[in-house]
């Protein structure tokens, strides 16, 4: 028994030096169970993230669907293609424990006042993630063996036909309730059910 903890031991220390341990560092409690749980697979879902979040900032650069990082079209878009492109490289079914694992970190976060792309993590936005993951995830099983470039235009034509969800705003960028009434973020501070409302990204 000790000897295969001693093992075990080993194979997490070297997985983590693998993974590359500042970006391991970064991650929240809950990503980190599933990279020491997951040995070879995460080092494959960090080499997708990396290439994920160029694609992401290629997107934001030409505008195409603005360049919102907290509930607008970008966000939707990028929860969408991580997961499309994680289920392609490590299967459905981790693609979505590492998104839910990741939302998980987001309420430690946000337990812990800290933000997410300069903003405070809360239910609704979590929401909203998930949906999105859901749907890439189904785009990469729908579509299997697609190139990269076909990931991307299959989740774009899923703002056209509202499979994709923002979260209600104005046009001035303020949240919105599903009552149309605008949310003062201040009165709200400190609380993880704030009052968003999920849309479809067609009504957006």
């Amino acid at each position: 028994m000790k000897h295969f903890l001693l093992v075990f031991l080993f194979i997490q220390f070297f997985s983590v030096t693998l993974f590359s341990q500042s970006s391991f560092r970064k991650l929240s409690r809950p990503e980190k169970c599933w990279v020491l749980t997951h040995l070879i697979k995460a080092r494959k879902a960090q080499a997708v993230t990396q290439k994920v979040q160029l694609v992401v900032d290629s997107v934001r650069k030409n505008g195409s669907i603005g360049s919102e990082e907290n509930g607008g079209k970008l966000d939707a878009f990028k929860h969408a293609y991580w997961m499309a492109s994680l289920a392609c490289k490590i299967g459905p079914k981790q693609a979505l424990k590492l998104g839910k694992a990741h939302e998980k970190g987001n309420y430690l976060q946000f337990k812990k006042q800290l933000l997410e792309d300069k903003s405070m993590p809360d239910s609704v936005s979590s929401v909203m993630d998930l949906r999105n993951n859901a749907f890439g995830v189904s785009v990469a099983e729908n579509n299997r063996n697609s190139s990269a470039i076909m990931l991307q235009k299959l989740i774009m034509d899923g703002f056209a036909t509202g499979q994709l969800v923002v979260l209600k705003k104005d046009e001035e960028g303020n949240y919105l309730t599903c009552d149309g009434q605008v949310i003062h973020l201040d009165e709200w501070k400190g609380k993880w059910n704030v009052p968003k409302c999920v849309v479809p990204s067609m009504n957006h």
